[in-house]
């Protein structure tokens, strides 16, 4: 994810990035080198040398708290990777610290910014194929093994594969439509946490049913679908390209160019780490709020994926 931002950073012309901090040294340098800037093996070693106004994490999840609260001390402002953390209280932490030093944070919940789920929020809230009357969300794929040490594994610092992986869409059916009436989750319980998640949030009468996680053979691809069901119309993308289907009209697929990115990873389109970064780094420079992703919202949907896991492991 790193290697995400860093190609991210390049085609942003409000943001440059001049440092890179990495525990392993080797790492540190071969990244630095690969985006002109300066390698550090620690946080407060860069500080010390650098002048930055922003500090972006793309660390294993359990280190979230701690180092957004070292950069909110350090005065700067913190993007950070999703999920906020893995606790409440370490996310309640990381906003206090940042309200406190008067810096803005965000977290990397992309999917808000992905253009195929950007379109569908503007479907719902537009009301122009009329009331959405049910949406299903899938994500899953194998298990991660590219994990620095294998973090990922250890449930107590990655939450599993629902809060690693399915937490985007938890994250995004709240940005869509609200918090839900009711919450109904069953799923798998694995060596490496929980697993697989089925969950079926109400709406009044609409329905959201999502599956997502990792716990499938190591052969098998990465997915991401959605099937959002109108009154009047349909939106789906789902092993092919986003069509909106409307009643009386031929089907339209939008045009959504495509933007390369290198370094690997389930998604080879910068897509929505574009968006989000930039959306960051205009926000940050116009001086303008942030609204599609604040603290606040970042909190729900980590208080909700953690009752999703509740659900799960009782």
């Amino acid at each position: 994810m790193g290697r995400m931002h860093g190609n991210v950073y390049k085609t942003l012309e409000n943001a440059e990035m001049v440092a890179a901090v990495d525990i392993k040294p080797d790492v540190a340098a071969k990244y630095a080198e690969e985006f002109g800037a300066k390698p550090y093996t620690t946080v407060a070693e860069m500080l010390a040398n650098e002048k930055v106004d922003v500090i972006d994490i793309c660390l294993p999840t359990y280190l979230h708290s701690e180092f957004t609260i070292e950069a909110a001390k350090a005065g700067k402002h913190v993007f950070c990777e999703k999920p906020m953390a893995l606790t409440l209280d370490q996310a309640d932490s990381m906003i206090e610290a940042c309200r406190s030093a008067g810096v803005q944070l965000m977290i990397g919940h992309c999917i808000r910014f992905w253009p195929e789920y950007a379109i569908l929020k503007k479907l719902s809230d537009s009301g122009s194929l009329g009331k959405l009357l049910s949406v299903n969300l899938t994500r899953y794929g194998a298990f991660p093994t590219w994990s620095s040490d294998n973090w990922l594994a250890d449930a107590s610092k990655s939450g599993g594969g629902v809060l690693d992986m399915h937490v985007h869409d938890t994250d995004y059916v709240l940005y869509l439509l609200g918090e839900p009436d009711s919450i109904h989750s069953w799923g798998t319980v694995d060596s490496r946490g929980p697993g697989q998640v089925f969950t079926t949030m109400t709406y009044g009468k609409t329905i959201a049913h999502l599956e997502g996680g990792w716990n499938l053979p190591s052969t098998t691809p990465f997915k991401h679908a959605f099937r959002a069901i109108f009154e009047s119309g349909a939106a789906i993308m789902d092993a092919g390209p986003l069509t909106i289907y409307e009643d009386g009209k031929d089907p339209v697929v939008p045009e959504i160019p495509k933007m390369e990115a290198a370094g690997g990873g389930n998604i080879s389109d910068l897509g929505g780490y574009y968006h989000e970064l930039k959306y960051f780094a205009d926000r940050l420079t116009s001086g303008q709020p942030f609204e599609t992703v604040t603290p606040q919202t970042s909190r729900l949907s980590l208080a909700t994926t953690l009752e999703e896991i509740r659900q799960v492991t009782a």
